[in-house]
Formats: C-alpha cells, sequence, structure tokens
C-alpha cells in the first residue's frame, strides 16, 4: 500500500466512523448514511480525476447549505414532524446532522488542498461530540475508541503528507545508482515512493493508550451530570399505561406483551430482605367499575424537603431491616418513581417530590433521559399472628377505601363470602389469605384480554375465568371491599430478572404487575397480598449462549451509564470511598503478613528470600549470556553501553572518504553540507556513501551488513584510484 492511499483511506475512515456515531446515536436516519457511504465510494475513485468539484463551486455549495439548513429546520420544527418522530425528536439536532453530512458530501467530492483535510476532520470531530451528547448507549465507546485510533493515524500521516509535499525528491538531486543496495534502503524507508505505513496503526494505537492512561485520573476526578447535552433524538419512551390517575382494566396486559427494558435496580441488603421484593409504582384507590382511579382525597400530596437531593419520606424503628436499591430508570411518560414499599428516603437529581395520600411518589418526568436514584425501604412486615388479632374499628377517613359503586354485581359479593366461609375465616387476615388463595387456584391466567361488556370485572369471575393480573388484584380488592376490608389497588412491576454479571435485576415492560395492599388499622399498616396465580408472576428463564452474551452486554451497558453517563458527585465519592477500602484491606493484610514472618516465619521467609536470589542470578546469568552471544565478549561485557559507538564506526568511514578525496584535491568547505560537497565532487561513490552517513548521522537509521559491505567496497575504489 502506498503512503498517499494509506493517508486517503484513514481519513475517509475517521469521517465514516464518526458518522456512524450518529446514526447510533440517532440523529440520523439510517439511510441517509447509506446514501452517504454509497457518495464516499464515489469520491474515493474520482480523487486526482478531472470530475472533481473545483474549490469555487465548493464554495458556493457550502455557502448554498446555510439556507437549506434553516429550511430542514423548519420543516422538522412542524407539528406533523415532531409527532411523526416521537416527543424525544430535537428539530435542531436532526438539521445540524443533515447539515453535517452535506458539508462533508461537499467537501469530499471537491479537489482538496491541505486545509480542506483539516476541515473534514473538524466536521467529524465535531459530530463525534454531538453523538457523545445524545448518546447513553455503550456501543458508542466502541465508535469513539475506532474513532479516536483512526484519528491520532490520520494526524501523524497528516505531517507526514505535508513533509512530503515540502520535499524535493532526492533522485533528481543525488546520482545514486538505481541498482545499488543503498538506493533501494533509501526507497523502502521513503526517500523514493511511500514511508512504511505498517507502523502507524501501531504508533496510533500506542498513543490512545497512553492518552487514556493519562486522561483516566482527570476523568475519574471531573463528575458529570447524568443528562445529556440534547434531547435524545431517537426511540421515543414508550406510552406507560397503568401507571396514571386513571387506569381501565386491561391496559396493564398491553404493557406486558413488550419485553422492552425499563430498568435495572441494584439491591443492598440482607437476602430475606430481598425475597419478596416488587417495585411499587401508584396505587389507585377509587373503583369506577370499569377501572382505577385516585379520589380527590388520593390527590392531595406532601412535597418533602430535600438536603442535597436527599428527601426524607418517614422513619423507621428497624434499622436492620432496611434494604437499598438504587435504580436506573430508562426514558419514560410517567413521573412516577418506583420502589419497594414503605420508603422511607429516596436520594436522586430531582428538584422535588410529590407523596399522594397512597404512597406513589413523583417527581419531574423524564421521557428524553435516564433517571438514576436510590430509595431506602423498611422491609420489615407484621407478624401474621398480630394481624389475626387486629379487630381495630376503621377510622372515619377511610371509608373511601371499602366503597364500591351501587351498581356492582351482588353476585361479586356472595362469591367472596362463600370463599370466606369455605376457609373458616374469621379475621381480616385471615379472610384476604382465603380470597388471595382461591383466586389463585381457581381460575386460570392469560394475557389474552378475553373479559369485557359493561361490567368486565363480573365477566372475569363468572363467565371467562380467565385473566391477567390486573383482573386479579381487581377481583380480590372489590370483594374483600364487600367484606368490609380497606383495600387499594397498586400498579408496579415484579422485581425482574437477576443478572448475575451486573450485580443488578433487569426489569422488563413485562414484568408490569398488579397487586392488593390491605390496611390493618391497630398496626397502622399496608401489607401486600397477590391473587395472581403463580404461572403470572414466574419469571421467563433465559438460557443459551445468546442470553449469556445478553447479560454481559447488559452488565456492560449499566457500568457505562453508572460510570461515564451518570458519574456524578456521588458516584465520584462511593467510587473513593470503595478504593479507599480496599487499599486499607490491602495494607492490613500485608501488615498482618509481616507480623506473622517476624514473630515465627524467619526460617521459611529466609528459605523463600533464598529462592528468590538464586532464581535473579540464574535469570541474569542467561540474560547476559544471550547477550555475551550476540555482541560477543568485549561488547557484551560491557556495563554501559556506547551510545555513539554506531554514530563513530559511521564517522569513520566518511572520515576515510573525506582522506581519499582530500588526496585527489576535493576538499569540502565550511559552508557546504556532507550531501552539497558529495554533488559538487561528481562522484557516484561519494553520493552512496554521504548519503548512507547522513541516514545513521541524522535519522538514527541502521546499516545492514550487506550495506557495510557495499561501502567498503565504494571506499576501497576510491582509494585505489588515488594510489594509482
Amino acid at each position: 500500500m502506498s503512503f498517499s492511499t494509506y493517508f486517503r483511506g484513514s481519513s475517509y475512515a475517521m469521517l465514516a466512523v464518526a458518522t456512524f456515531g450518529l446514526v447510533l446515536a440517532g440523529a440520523l436516519h439510517i439511510g441517509l448514511a447509506i446514501f452517504f457511504s454509497l457518495l464516499m465510494l464515489v469520491a474515493w475513485n474520482l480523487e486526482g480525476k478531472r470530475w472533481q468539484l473545483s474549490e469555487r463551486t465548493g464554495l458556493i455549495l457550502v455557502l448554498l447549505s446555510l439556507p437549506v439548513f434553516y429550511l430542514d429546520w423548519t420543516w422538522q420544527s412542524f407539528p406533523h414532524q415532531v409527532l411523526e418522530n416521537g416527543p424525544a425528536h430535537n428539530p435542531l439536532v436532526g438539521a445540524i446532522a443533515h447539515l453535517i453530512v452535506f458539508l462533508s458530501a461537499i467537501k469530499l467530492l471537491q479537489i482538496k488542498a491541505d486545509r480542506d483535510w483539516v476541515f473534514l476532520y473538524l466536521i467529524s470531530f465535531f459530530e463525534v461530540l454531538l453523538a457523545a451528547g445524545l448518546s447513553f448507549s455503550p456501543v458508542f465507546l466502541v465508535s469513539l475508541v475506532v474513532y479516536l485510533v483512526c484519528g491520532l493515524s490520520t494526524v501523524v500521516a497528516l505531517e507526514i503528507h505535508k513533509a512530503r509535499q515540502t520535499l524535493v525528491p532526492v533522485e533528481t538531486r543525488l546520482l545514486v545508482a538505481p541498482d545499488s543496495i543503498i538506493f533501494r534502503r533509501l526507497a523502502r524507508h521513503g526517500v523514493r515512493g511511500s514511508v512504511e505505513v505498517r507502523r502507524l496503526p501501531v504508533i496510533a494505537f500506542v498513543l490512545l493508550v497512553l492518552i487514556c492512561g493519562l486522561a483516566l485520573p482527570l476523568f475519574l476526578a471531573a463528575p458529570r451530570g447524568s443528562g445529556a447535552a440534547f434531547a435524545r433524538s431517537g426511540r421515543a419512551p414508550g406510552n406507560f399505561v397503568g401507571f396514571s390517575e386513571s387506569v381501565t382494566l386491561g391496559e396493564i396486559g398491553a404493557l406486558k406483551q413488550n419485553d422492552e427494558i425499563v430498568m435495572h435496580v441494584r439491591v443492598e441488603g440482607a437476602p430475606d430482605l430481598t425475597r419478596d421484593l416488587k417495585w411499587r409504582g401508584i396505587g389507585l384507590d377509587e373503583f369506577t367499575g370499569r377501572g382505577w382511579k385516585k379520589s380527590a382525597e388520593s390527590r392531595r400530596t406532601d412535597q418533602p424537603g430535600s438536603e442535597r437531593g436527599f428527601f426524607r419520606l418517614g422513619t423507621t424503628e428497624a434499622p436492620n431491616r432496611l434494604t437499598t436499591q438504587t435504580f436506573y430508570v430508562e426514558p419514560m411518560e410517567t413521573p412516577i418513581l418506583f420502589a419497594a414499599a414503605r420508603v422511607i428516603a429516596l436520594q436522586g437529581p430531582f428538584p422535588y417530590l410529590r407523596v399522594d395520600g397512597d404512597g406513589s411518589i413523583q417527581s419531574r418526568g423524564h421521557e428524553s433521559e435516564r433517571a438514576v436514584y436510590k430509595a431506602i425501604s423498611d422491609m420489615t412486615r407484621p407478624d401474621a399472628d398480630m394481624l389475626r388479632q387486629d379487630r381495630t374499628r376503621y377510622p372515619d377517613s377511610f371509608d373511601r377505601y371499602r366503597w364500591v359503586p351501587e351498581s356492582l354485581d351482588p353476585r361479586i359479593a356472595n362469591l367472596a363470602a362463600r370463599m370466606i366461609f369455605n376457609a373458616h375465616a374469621l379475621n381480616r387476615y385471615d379472610k384476604a389469605r382465603a380470597i388471595e388463595q382461591q383466586l389463585g387456584h381457581n381460575f386460570g391466567y392469560t394475557l389474552q384480554l378475553k373479559a369485557g361488556g359493561s361490567d368486565p370485572l363480573a365477566d372475569f369471575l363468572f363467565n371467562v375465568r380467565e385473566g391477567h393480573c390486573e383482573y386479579f388484584s381487581t377481583a380480590m380488592a372489590v370483594m374483600l371491599r364487600t367484606q368490609g376490608m380497606a383495600t387499594r389497588v397498586v400498579n408496579g412491576f415484579l422485581p425482574g430478572e437477576y443478572n448475575e454479571a451486573a450485580g443488578a435485576y433487569t426489569v422488563r415492560q413485562s414484568d408490569a404487575h398488579s397487586w392488593v395492599e390491605v390496611y390493618f388499622p391497630e398496626t397502622k399498616s399496608w401489607v401486600a397480598f397477590d391473587p395472581t396465580p403463580a404461572a403470572g408472576r414466574v419469571e421467563p428463564s433465559h438460557t443459551g449462549i445468546a442470553a449469556l452474551v445478553g447479560k454481559y452486554a447488559e452488565a456492560f451497558e449499566l457500568i457505562w451509564f453508572q460510570y461515564v453517563v451518570g458519574y456524578d458527585k456521588q458516584e465520584q465519592r462511593s467510587l473513593a470511598t470503595s478504593l479507599n477500602g480496599k487499599l486499607f484491606s490491602y495494607r492490613r493484610s500485608l501488615a498482618q503478613v509481616m507480623s506473622d514472618l517476624k514473630q515465627g516465619g524467619q526460617p521459611l521467609f529466609g528459605k523463600a528470600f533464598s529462592v528468590v536470589i538464586l532464581g535473579a542470578l540464574i535469570l541474569a546469568g542467561w540474560l547476559l549470556a544471550r547477550r555475551v552471544r550476540g555482541l560477543g565478549w568485549r561488547r557484551g561485557l560491557r556495563l554501559t553501553r556506547e551510545k555513539d559507538e554506531r554514530l563513530r564506526s559511521t564517522v569513520e568511514f566518511y572520515e576515510r572518504l573525506a582522506a581519499a578525496l582530500a588526496k585527489r584535491g576535493l576538499t569540502r568547505t565550511a559552508n557546504q553540507t556532507p550531501l552539497e560537497f558529495a554533488v559538487a565532487t561528481n562522484q557516484r561513490e561519494a553520493l552512496e556513501i554521504t548519503n548512507a552517513y547522513n541516514r545513521v548521522r541524522y535519522g538514527a537509521d541502521r546499516l545492514s551488513a550487506d550495506e557495510l559491505k557495499q561501502i567498503e567496497r565504494l571506499l576501497r575504489t576510491l582509494e585505489m584510484s588515488v594510489s594509482n
């Protein structure tokens, strides 16, 4: 491969990778990217031909791009375009991406000077910056690494390209024989033809490693915000039905048929605390006959104060029963914050929190960015025997949790009474357990929306007898209300699939769930019950190589978001504390080992030290033997290598050349360089020897054995001609 081909290829690759980054970030349509790729192929084939655009034509097209950019921006700002692309679409971002591609296309098709290449490099750099502001995916890291390698290689190649343009070809100035060994060596090293381009990718990679190593401390020392610089222009967040203040029966069933990821959750706590986890979302207290909604009393919210993003929501009398959850929630159309039940504190970058009458936590929406927060929950659950003894009268304010519509089918109350009678339940807790178990065992689970009509609940209980979690929770809550018990329905998520590689739960839309909370006034506690059959609560298992690779990909994505995109001061302090703890642990372990050696391990320590010394001596002897075999006894036994050894040998053969020419009356003047003096002698031998001298003296090159023999023959030829 010639150097010019490598230079152009590296430049094109740099621009292509940057454009691919925009596609990954969602700022550029894949169709436009394919068209741009084809245009790059056309531009490659037109390089150096008369069909390229002239500099004036390129300038005119660049100026025309400004009004085109404005028209594109205006068009994408129209309501129908925003609606088509989703609420997360940013018209300005799309217009900027189109402008970048347009300018790149013009410059690629144009006759390019050095400044045009630099302009293309700046465009590609801006593309990467734009993609970094839009992308949350770790796939961007792959494109960034490839871009950096291409960029470093291209910058190095550009400098060589500029230097080559300033040099006059050596063969026009030197009269070196084309068939000589020295000339072939010079051509191989770039005096004629191309430089050795194979080293440039290696150099670029080494530079990248050094840059990343030097930048890592700055990366860890400078926290970032969790939001992107621009609103994402990729896929719009899903419409999260079932998590609003009014829900119709059957909506969650549609949500459960979608397998997209909603969030990742890391949990800290004892295994017994995390056994029955659910991510609580919204509580609903008023049954309408066809669905649930929040009553006026439930909509009343409290706004707790915060200290640096820490919101205190309650207290606990059992600190050992606390569990901490860290949520990484994808963009979604709901202000609801999810957490395990009985949240006592929440920490996150929220300007405010609102807690309504049913314990639902809300904040600002995050339709175009991920939300990262921590929740601390009290996992204490009242003892079943204590709940069975609860006969305290409900407060009047809880009448709304026992209300049912007058139009409710009377068969529902009769069915509830029959279930309770069959179970011989005499207290609130056993009544709730009786209905929970009989619904879970005697009814079927399906995601197909079969129950309907004017009374979907009655249709489910007496006709279809199959449904998903929303029907089961509604049936239990309403049936208990007909027996005078206070209940409410909660919509949230099952814990999800645990990813061992990430150490976190992966929660998908298919994990959406609905369950019942029953109030026990004596302990002032809402207790969760789940009547959904086991088939609706079992997490599907993903096995095989594809599932394993997917788990590691999710783990990498979570690490990328935690420590790159969402790396803030809180994560910085956490990382510093973790590193400090590990260093302290290592120091303590090392101190313990040294103490043990001092107290009773001297003989063992002495033997180990002797073995290490013996091994070091054997290794040193082996290295010395290799050195002597390669360099000879005289040079191999030197403790220090003379840096000017190669230079001195070069000076010696050049001094022999100068002496031989001096005998002919040819002496170099003070204002002549060695090369100018060699050209002035009009001696082929002098030119070849001088070129070899310059390569070693100024180019840090090394002569081969064949070249040294050739120089020796040339010197003898000159010296013999003088003597004759």
